[in-house]
């Protein structure tokens, strides 16, 4: 606190004795003084005590991980027109490689004086990412709201597809086709939803009574690119289909398999996650699972704005159930 004092007060130019009155509003000092020195406070990047900060404005942060991936700008576009709906300003932060952390955009919607924040996907479903600037908003009792899979120790709203289930689906649907080696395409090690989704792979292959095979496992990044690395992998290993956390990780495994000299669904069949944009017009039309985009971002904003108005926090993680979409680029086991 003394630095802090220190700090303000030579900015401004005035005593600690000055920046403390103002801090603990007391009298004896004018309102150009007091102005000055909570403009310093914000320059410094010090947060206001909570009595000073005034009315937040009706603006809220909506944080994004990226845009190249379709899932996240289709629920930026259904978070974002609700928010509009209620009155509400979306503030998009994108995050790009050497550019702007999502600690960063924290600091920066903090002195906006946002209502609210989103995170569609970020480091809190990271277990080896740092997790401190979540700390700031709880701290703050600011209305966040997270989409899909935190760590355990973040106390937020969330609302989350079903990971279980959604490889549930993908495994049945493989195995009614009569599938028995296949490949899971996932996310990052230490990334939640995949961690979930591995292990109801093992619950239910297990359930089966059949033995499940480490190396039929790949982890890689939610990219087209890094998915035909990672699916070429698991075509060496034998698979006739791959199960995958993302669209575009699927594009990259369907990829894969036509540069091996094979061919979808014919030789390798191959699943995606999301039904993100146009995954209906790819050749062959991808089989995927389904995330229900429009009733999770409706939710999201019904708990951002239970928050607003209560001014009480919200923990509860809520699931929504995917659904499995067929199209053409799953087919029968090929004859061994």
């Amino acid at each position: 606190m003394s630095k802090r004092l220190a700090e303000v007060a030579r900015k401004v130019g005035v005593s600690e004795a000055t920046v403390s009155r103002v801090l603990n509003e007391k009298p004896g000092v004018s309102e150009a003084t007091r102005q000055a020195v909570l403009t310093a406070l914000d320059v410094l990047g010090y947060e206001r005590p909570s009595k000073l900060r005034g009315e937040r404005a009706r603006l809220v942060g909506l944080v994004l991980p990226e845009l190249q991936n379709p899932i996240f700008p289709a629920f930026a576009e259904v978070i974002g027109g609700a928010l509009a709906q209620n009155g509400y300003t979306p503030v998009l932060c994108t995050q790009t490689a050497g550019g702007i952390s999502e600690s960063d955009y924290v600091d920066l919607l903090l002195q906006q004086q946002v209502s609210g924040v989103v995170f569609v996907g970020g480091a809190y479903s990271q277990r080896d990412a740092s997790h401190e600037h979540y700390a700031r908003l709880t701290d703050l009792n600011l209305p966040t709201v997270l989409v899909n899979a935190p760590v355990d120790d973040l106390d937020f709203a969330t609302v989350s597809c079903d990971d279980s289930v959604a490889i549930e689906q993908a495994l049945n649907h493989l195995r009614q086709l009569g599938h028995e080696r296949v490949g899971l395409l996932m996310g990052p090690r230490d990334h939640v939803p995949s961690q979930r989704k591995l292990a109801a792979a093992k619950r239910l292959i297990a359930s089966w009574g059949l033995p499940f095979h480490d190396e039929l496992v790949v982890h890689s990044l939610y990219s087209l690119e890094a998915g035909q690395a990672a699916a070429t992998r698991l075509l060496s290993a034998g698979v006739t289909a791959i199960v995958c956390a993302s669209d575009p990780m699927a594009l990259g495994a369907i990829r894969a398999v036509r540069r091996a000299g094979l061919s979808v669904p014919a030789d390798v069949s191959v699943i995606g996650y999301d039904d993100s944009a146009l995954m209906n017009c790819t050749e062959p039309p991808l089989t995927t699972v389904r995330q229900p985009i429009e009733p999770m971002g409706r939710t999201v904003i019904e708990l951002l704005l239970r928050q607003i108005s209560s001014d009480s926090a919200i923990s509860d993680e809520l699931f929504f159930e995917p659904e499995l979409v067929v199209r053409g680029s799953t087919g029968p086991a090929p004859a061994r």
